[in-house]
């Protein structure tokens, strides 16, 4: 397969490879496409080792969940000090909202402004990957800083690294109900059984080991039992983090508490494991990384991303054995995907998500979302950030998203945004800008027939080449 000419290239390297494509980058890029992402692929250097959440996360959480104790401690006794307790709830609750709001906000301005589009969507793939999603207003507060310390440093270094530091994270153990999965013969766990005013057993939760293989490595096609779920999950037992009680230098940290751990060997996928303690969870993870089960199933899914909803066989062939070769580097990986000429078909398979197309139209125009308000209708488009509906993540096929629901909710913001952002700007020059070579000539011609600005804008945005990249 022939890759297309070299405007066409660029075009596809800023819209298809990134985010979309700011103003003059489509013809900053056209000299040498390729070599454009390519530069953007190298490892970010030594990561944070840290596993724990920032200071003033943990400060702010730590405030919260104090405030919202006392408070429920005196709603509970019917106590009258209940009603003076509730600003400083009300107050702590919206310290944190602020602090999860900028979170959201600086991913977006980020993914508006970058001059590197495909690391950025690069990180955002493997952010889904290891879906953190919310479903409680702590969870929540974690994910940003989450993506910050555990996905972005290691995106384009080793996946066994990205692996270990996703799954031991306190946002993904806090997540995954990891700090309740005691090992039934552990010594925590005889101590609780001989309590005489012991309520319940303490005993495996097997969330984590189950979306580990399920979802982050193997996949559901893998080979594993569910005798290699509970085993894993033993495994993993004694893997914690400090909660939000602890003193504030050590809340919100990852730790190993010998106590909870299942003792004995592990065996898990046929391997047996000798080693115990943190070292086993460990073995098993960088273990599971190296599995040409795992090549298989996330070269499909980065396919699958990049290229279509079902991606060319021999492309994915192409990217597990990369993966296999190199042991998993991703940077390889990344340049694998970035040489294949199915990823440069001129034909534009894939429809953007809610996110992607709100990032896009920003980068269009050469702007950024400046506060929460601005991101208020992904919401409404089903795509809120942070708050992914499962641990498989948000959907990445057009089927989820190209609904007549969804394409109204997209023409309503657009009609919005267009008139907002416009000013003086000519939206036929917008157009170029944008889409180079993948601009139609009747969407051409219908910006360039639009009776305002705003109107062009908005033509260009929801035509169909803009929609998908």
């Amino acid at each position: 397969m022939a890759l297309p000419d070299r405007d066409l290239q660029a075009a596809i390297a800023a819209t298809r490879f990134g985010l979309g494509a700011r103003p003059g980058e489509i013809k900053a890029v056209r000299s040498d496409p390729q070599g454009f992402l390519l530069a953007q692929t190298a490892p970010r250097g030594v990561p944070n080792p840290l596993r724990a959440l920032p200071r003033d996360r943990v400060e702010a959480l730590q405030e919260f969940r104090q405030a919202q104790s006392a408070f429920q401690q005196a709603n509970q006794q019917q106590d009258r000090k209940a009603r003076d307790l509730r600003p400083e709830l009300n107050a702590r609750r919206a310290a944190l909202r602020d602090q999860i709001a900028s979170d959201v906000l600086q991913r977006a301005a980020l993914g508006a402004t970058t001059e590197q589009g495909f690391a950025e969507r690069w990180a955002l793939f493997w952010a889904n990957h290891f879906s953190v999603g919310a479903g409680n207003f702590v969870r929540t507060a974690t994910i940003g800083p989450y993506e910050t310390a555990a996905i972005r440093p290691h995106v384009f270094g080793r996946f066994a690294d990205l692996l270990v530091a996703a799954e031991t994270h306190p946002a993904m153990l806090l997540y995954l109900d990891q700090n309740a999965s005691v090992g039934p013969d552990s010594p925590l766990a005889q101590r609780t059984a001989r309590r005489p005013d012991a309520k319940r057993q303490l005993g495996l939760n097997e969330n984590l080991a189950r979306e580990i293989l399920e979802l982050h490595t193997v996949g559901v096609d893998g080979g594993y039992t569910q005798a290699d779920v509970t085993e894993f999950a033993r495994a993993l037992t004694g893997l914690s983090f400090r909660g939000f009680n602890a003193p504030a230098e050590k809340a919100g940290e990852t730790y190993f508490r010998e106590i909870a751990h299942q003792p004995g060997p592990r065996s898990v996928m046929g391997v047996a494991y000798e080693v115990e303690g943190e070292a086993q969870a460990l073995a098993i993870l960088n273990d599971l990384a190296a599995r040409p089960q795992t090549a298989r199933f996330i070269s499909r899914k980065i396919a699958r991303h990049f290229v279509a909803d079902d991606p060319p066989a021999a492309l994915v062939a192409r990217l597990e054995a990369v993966w296999r070769d190199t042991d998993g580097a991703l940077d390889q990986v990344a340049a694998a995907l970035i040489a294949a000429p199915e990823a440069w078909a001129p034909a534009p398979a894939k429809f953007k998500t809610p996110y992607e197309f709100m990032i896009s139209s920003w980068r269009a125009v050469n702007a950024a979302p400046r506060k929460p308000a601005d991101l208020a209708m992904l919401t409404a488009m089903g795509h809120r950030p942070f708050y992914a509906p499962s641990p498989e993540g948000w959907p990445d096929e057009a089927a989820a998203w190209a609904t007549p629901d969804g394409i109204i909710k997209r023409l309503v913001w657009t009609q919005d945004f267009a008139p907002q952002v416009i000013g003086t700007a000519d939206p036929s020059e917008v157009a170029a800008q944008a889409l180079g070579a993948r601009l139609s000539p009747a969407t051409a011609r219908a910006v360039a027939r639009a009776e305002s600005r705003g109107e062009g804008l908005a033509l260009l945005l929801m035509s169909p080449e803009f929609q998908r990249r």
